[in-house]
């Protein structure tokens, strides 16, 4: 079962990544653009951003499943508003799953401590490396008036605006090459 699992994931990767590998250029460009559509979709978002230590965005994380699924999607982390690493992530599932999605996910590092444990990582695999809640709030409340009590949180949304009930439990983040 577990081999079946890593087959699963090692073939939806090299076709996923074969298929939606971006030049640095135009991941950029998406990177930039997922900021600014997570500031409309969340009251004081770009402010909250600039507050953290550092955040990974990946603008196109791209789910497909027939009972075993996958996903896959690249990004990058930004530091002082400046993009300095790039990052691929990839989860495999087994389950009652038909279909295929793309979200958004941003991560953001709260603490030094958080954002350097995850840049020293050989492959950080959310749940086991490090913790990350979602954030949930209600509709108009400012992002900047919460209080977290966790070090890592993340923010998935796509066309319709934030999802909840989602996690990210399971996905394996790895530094990549652009």
């Amino acid at each position: 079962m577990k081999r079946t699992v890593w087959l699963v994931t090692f073939l939806l990767t090299f076709f996923i990544q074969t298929a939606y590998a971006e030049s640095k250029e135009v991941l950029n460009i998406k990177i930039y653009e997922t900021i600014k559509m997570f500031d409309k979709e969340v009251k004081g978002g770009t402010e909250f951003l600039n507050r953290a230590k550092g955040y990974l965005v990946f603008p196109s994380v791209y789910k497909a499943g027939f009972g075993i699924g996958g996903e896959y999607g690249e990004g990058g982390l930004i530091v002082n508003n400046k993009i300095i690493d790039y990052y691929r992530t990839v989860t495999a599932s087994i389950g009652f799953q038909i279909g295929a999605q793309k979200k958004s996910i941003i991560i953001v590092f709260l603490t030094q401590r958080a954002l350097d444990e995850f840049r020293n990582s050989d492959g950080w695999k959310v749940g086991v490396d490090g913790s990350v809640a979602i954030v949930k709030w209600g509709v108009g409340e400012e992002i900047n008036s919460i209080e977290f009590n966790k070090p890592i949180i993340g923010f998935i949304f796509g066309n319709k605006g934030l999802m909840y009930n989602l996690t990210l439990e399971g996905s394996k983040i790895t530094k990549i090459k652009k």
